[in-house]
């Protein structure tokens, strides 16, 4: 049994997710909460539509404990009860009775206040799976919820990181494995690259690759693809890194549905730290699914003004599908081409309202000589500051390079539950 505490400031807020605050997804799962406040039922069906929580099922009604108590005396109990008490209720009391209605293996997350007389550890007595301190903003509700199924002892397993490109040509794909590369060689994280574009995609000439099977033997597949089935399709590039392949043919059309390729990122979750997905410049059902899936974001642009307004259009979208994530990112590519009029980076971040996690210069014999080889940047130029970018580009991907603020010990609020009883 995981049991939390978390303390929230006085006034609820929506915090900016750093890229090491990891939530594994829920998996398919009933969730039923039972809110004593108008705000708290707010928060918790904003939760309902973040994207971690999209294969669960969850309703509120209002009503607390004895809410609840009453609708379970004729109705099965779901996967995980959310109950809220306010403090003016016996919530001990309140347990024991909920504790007779309830059929064995639900969990039962209570959304508390400062001032509850209940013991912290009277509460894990009687089950209680976590414990949460109000006010709550949507991403508490999302987090306890995701951390019942989470297994505690891993460690930013399954992080999915999607780069595509503002515009066709702008350099995403090179971009996207390069990162890679850099996650797999240099922070030492096993990855895979996933080459979403099936019939164009170029992974496998930047790798030097060409296998026999990929992506399209996972999508095609009639039964539904398990670890050891995917393992035997990926191709090893390195020690840490592996390519599942696009076909990049045209035997066929690649019509795909939106959720084409969420059963291969789920397998994939389950074992691998770092998941890269190559995603083509287009605009369906399943490309947006992939992008708004994911754990990060990178568009890539170059500094024109076409590329400005699709990256704008496209960060805006996904920063209003994902609020309680951490905002996506972007780099500029292919700057200081001679000859070439370009919208400085300075006015790109002014537009766009926030600065590129990097701008990669213009240097075509270097990246021609790694694409014509099947090299990476680093494989040609180990100190090259255009390698050095990428490797930063890794970590702020990854967390593995942002810093934070220190926060106050997670353990006092459980502290001063125990003193209180």
């Amino acid at each position: 049994m995981s049991s939390h505490v978390r303390k929230q400031d006085d006034q609820p807020s929506l915090p900016v997710p750093h890229a090491d605050d990891y939530i594994a997804p829920a998996p398919r799962v009933s969730v039923q909460a039972f809110c004593e406040s108008v705000a708290t039922a707010v928060a918790v069906k904003a939760a309902a539509e973040d994207r971690r929580l999209g294969k669960a099922h969850l309703t509120v009604q209002m009503g607390g404990v004895a809410t609840a108590i009453e609708n379970y005396r004729t109705v099965p109990t779901p996967n995980v009860i959310i109950l809220e008490t306010e403090g003016g209720s016996d919530i001990l009391a309140g347990l024991d009775d909920l504790a007779s209605v309830c059929d064995p293996g639900t969990r039962v997350v209570v959304i508390g206040t400062a001032h509850d007389a209940a013991p912290y550890r009277e509460l894990v007595r009687r089950g209680v799976s976590d414990y949460v301190i109000g006010p709550v903003v949507p991403l508490d509700v999302v987090r306890s919820v995701c951390s019942l199924f989470s297994a505690s002892e891993a460690v930013a397993v399954g992080r999915v990181i999607a780069v595509v490109g503002a515009k066709g040509g702008v350099g995403a794909s090179t971009v996207a494995h390069n990162v890679a590369w850099a996650i797999a060689r240099d922070l030492q994280l096993d990855s895979v690259v996933i080459d979403l574009d099936l019939a164009f995609g170029t992974a496998g000439l930047d790798y030097n690759k060409d296998p026999l099977q990929g992506i399209a033997n996972a999508i095609f597949s009639p039964d539904r693809p398990d670890t050891s089935f995917v393992d035997r399709l990926l191709a090893k590039c390195t020690d840490n890194l592996s390519l599942l392949a696009a076909p990049a043919s045209l035997d066929r059309v690649y019509d795909l549905g939106a959720d084409a390729f969420d059963a291969i990122f789920d397998t994939l979750r389950m074992t691998t730290p770092c998941i890269v997905l190559d995603v083509p410049h287009q605009w369906s059902g399943w490309t947006k699914r992939v992008l708004v899936g994911a754990d990060d974001i990178l568009v890539v642009a170059e500094p024109d003004l076409a590329n400005l307004r699709n990256a704008k259009n496209m960060l805006n979208m996904l920063k209003g599908a994902r609020p309680n994530d951490r905002p996506p990112l972007y780099c500029l590519n292919q700057t200081g081409m001679p000859k070439r009029p370009e919208i400085s980076a300075g006015e790109f971040a002014k537009a766009i309202e926030s600065q590129p996690i990097a701008s990669i210069p213009f240097d075509s014999r270097m990246f021609g000589t790694a694409a014509n080889n099947g090299q990476m940047i680093a494989e040609i130029s180990a100190n090259h500051r255009t390698t050095r970018m990428f490797l930063q580009m890794a970590r702020q991907l990854t967390g593995r390079g942002e810093t934070r603020k220190p926060k106050g010990s997670f353990l006092a609020p459980l502290i001063r539950k125990l003193r209180s009883g």
